[in-house]
């Protein structure tokens, strides 16, 4: 596999979740309180489920990110 592709949501309270459906069943769901965390999450999920990891790990935003200034 070459890569795979989290759907990211944002959920009320502000933090993430990241989900990929593995193809063969089941797969991975995981959160973050912000980007970093959530990365950070993904690679732990992904190392600890994929004996061969796979080469690239894309995320889909299901709703565009916001950036707010002060």
């Amino acid at each position: 596999m070459n890569d795979i592709v989290f759907a990211v949501t944002t959920n009320d309270d502000g933090t993430l979740t990241a989900s990929w459906d593995d193809p063969c069943g089941g797969g991975i769901t995981t959160q973050g309180t912000d980007l970093s965390h959530l990365q950070e999450m993904i690679s732990d999920a992904v190392h600890c489920h994929f004996d061969d990891v796979p080469s690239r790990v894309k995320l889909h935003f299901v709703s565009d990110p916001t950036l707010a200034f002060a």
